[in-house]
């Protein structure tokens, strides 16, 4: 009960920060509001570069800006300590993410999806660049996969 509780309350934090936690509902609302999906593994409390990137582009205001109106941002996160252990639901959603998408396991590790759920382009550990820079990235890669 209690886990399901915290389980309910971090989702409904993640998603009022602008993250999702679950894809197909991600991929409904970009199909619906033309968008495409930024899907970011990650290990919160345990992967140094995972918490890098979350606090140095994902977070940063220029990137948040441009994913307002373009991107569903998509969080499967993989913690490891007990006390940040996910409910049994978002485990099963976010083990499901991986086998599709993250097969080999690496974190970070981050995709750009169409809505149909088509890679368009992956990032494989920290983008060693400014918010700016990845921000431009994910830019042009939308620009030339329309």
């Amino acid at each position: 009960m209690i886990k399901t509780l915290i389980g309910l309350l971090l989702t409904g934090w993640l998603a009022a920060n602008g993250w999702h936690y679950n894809l197909n509902e991600a991929l409904q609302l970009a199909r619906k509001q033309h968008k495409y999906i930024l899907l970011n593994f990650s290990g919160s409390d345990w992967c140094g570069p995972c918490i890098m990137l979350r606090k140095q582009i994902l977070d940063n205001p220029e990137f948040l800006q441009m994913a307002d109106t373009t991107l569903i941002l998509v969080n499967a996160d993989f913690p490891r300590e007990k006390k940040n252990q996910l409910s049994k639901e978002q485990q099963t959603l976010n083990d499901a993410m991986a086998d599709k998408y993250n097969s080999q396991g690496k974190f970070p590790y981050t995709l750009l999806l169409d809505a149909n759920g088509k890679v368009l382009k992956i990032w494989d550990g920290f983008p060693n660049e400014t918010p700016a820079d990845f921000t431009m990235e994910v830019r042009n890669a939308i620009y030339t996969n329309r």
